[in-house]
């Protein structure tokens, strides 16, 4: 039996938005490698994401682009009134493994940009 116990601080939701910030034209199979989940599982934390209005999906040709809510709250009532910018100020989105070389894109920052 290990001395640790088998638990994350994360859940798979949180560790699915700080992707999809910090890479917003990711496809779901990239996501799933580096969280090192099923595709259809973080399919179906987008959705969830998505139904909540945690995250807009729009349909860039023929791949998705994801625009996290920052401004939202967190949902479990001990977080107050935290928002999801708090959690992405955690400076986790800066650990996430790099896009492949074939994904990197310059990506311009807009004026009202949900990083700020």
């Amino acid at each position: 039996m290990s001395d640790q116990a088998d638990f994350a601080f994360l859940t798979n939701h949180a560790r699915v938005l700080l992707c999809l910030a910090r890479h917003p034209s990711s496809r779901a199979r990239d996501v799933a490698v580096w969280l090192n989940i099923t595709e259809r599982a973080v399919q179906r934390i987008i959705a969830d994401l998505a139904s909540a209005g945690y995250v807009r999906v729009a349909r860039k040709g023929r791949r998705n682009a994801y625009e996290v809510r920052a401004e939202l709250p967190l949902r479990h009532p001990a977080e107050g009134a935290r928002t999801v910018r708090t959690l992405l100020r955690l400076g986790m989105a800066d650990t996430l493994p790099p896009l492949p070389k074939a994904e990197v894109r310059f990506i311009v920052p807009r004026e009202d940009s949900f990083l700020d």
